[in-house]
């Protein structure tokens, strides 16, 4: 992302913070170790600019996928679940109708945004406001 265009980021939260990321938000339900419990101490405010957790996937979920071996795809469509409570999808179309006016990024945990839920929300985004443009940012 070159500085100066405005879209839909989706970013790991440990990559370095740079001035193309506009405003940052933690889709993060925590910001913790694996554990659920041990702050993970490479995280800090500076990290991000909001933290949003009920874009963050459920405990449940979490553990599913990544303690019980949940398929991605099956992820996704509880994911989706998830996020379709009419106050969550408030948040969602308020946060893509400022990524048409000001860069917003999604930050997330996960290296890789293709087995991250951040790429779904992104996606969700899009479906709300379908002119938004993404980019997937390493």
């Amino acid at each position: 992302v070159s500085e100066g265009m405005i879209m839909l980021c989706t970013k790991c939260i440990l990559a370095p913070h740079t001035p193309a990321d506009g405003i940052r938000i933690s889709v993060m339900s925590r910001h913790t170790l694996s554990d659920g419990i041990t702050p993970d101490v490479r995280i800090s405010q500076k990290s991000f600019t909001y933290h949003f957790s009920a874009f963050g996937p459920s405990a449940r979920l979490i553990g599913d996928y990544y303690k019980h071996g949940l398929p991605f795809e099956e992820f996704a469509e509880r994911y989706y679940q998830e996020m379709s409570a009419p106050h969550v999808l408030m948040y969602v179309r308020r946060i893509a109708r400022v990524a048409l006016c000001s860069t917003v990024t999604l930050l997330c945990i996960e290296h890789d945004p293709f087995f991250c839920h951040r790429q779904l929300l992104a996606a969700l985004m899009r479906m709300e406001v379908p002119e938004l443009e993404i980019a997937h940012c390493w």
